[in-house]
């Protein structure tokens, strides 16, 4: 990894829940296999700041297929003037799948940014919400939190790695952020070359180093 400055760095942890892991309804490809090597991040206390993210959808979420009759998973419809992913229902809130992992140290987490809460409004960035009825992305907040502290750079990890750690990255970026995508500590929905490629030369378009 390259050198840099813990005090200025903040690590955002998205997304690291059962639901997104083998077991849950939302898997990402051996989901669980990067909580370990997390964990060993955030010891190394080499991090000024961390930041969780938590997916937490009241029940009938709009972005579950089970709301929207005659719809399966992973099933794409309009939705204000954009292109919704219809999920299986996840992150319930309350739920265990939605838990935060019982793997990680959580004692060493500085905030965390519950998101998709709206139940009308998906959210995979923890820096803004998915486009609401309104047109517009609202933000979560954690841009002001980090800079209130003095960081000038994130690293992302987490899951999945084509969905909210990917978006995660790209409003960082845009946010001002010197941003860093930890390849390794993220896993996608479904690993396949073209996946991953995707994801690269979206992150390169949106200017994240990826390492």
């Amino acid at each position: 990894m390259t050198s840099f400055n813990p005090g200025t760095t903040a690590l955002l942890l998205v997304d690291i829940q059962p639901d997104f892991m083998p077991g849950g309804p939302l898997a990402c490809d051996r989901g669980d296999s990067i909580v370990g090597p997390v964990r060993e991040l955030m010891q190394s206390r080499d991090y000024g700041h961390v930041v969780a993210t938590q997916d937490w959808h009241p029940a009938g979420h709009i972005s579950f297929a089970s709301s929207h009759p005659g719809t399966k998973p992973f099933q794409t419809i309009p939705l204000y003037g954009e292109d919704q992913v219809l999920w299986p229902d996840h992150c319930v809130q309350g739920s265990r799948g939605a838990g935060l992992h019982d793997g990680l140290p959580l004692e060493l987490v500085d905030v965390i940014i519950r998101k998709g809460s709206d139940p009308k409004v998906d959210s995979y960035s923890a820096f803004r919400n998915n486009i609401g009825p309104d047109g517009e992305r609202p933000t979560t907040g954690l841009a002001g939190w980090l800079r209130e502290r003095g960081v000038t750079t994130v690293h992302v990890c987490g899951l999945a790695r084509d969905v909210c750690a990917l978006w995660t990255a790209e409003d960082a970026a845009e946010a001002g952020f010197e941003t860093h995508f930890l390849w390794d500590l993220t896993r996608p929905v479904e690993d396949t070359e073209a996946s991953n490629q995707a994801t690269r030369a979206a992150l390169g378009r949106a200017g994240v180093h990826v390492i």
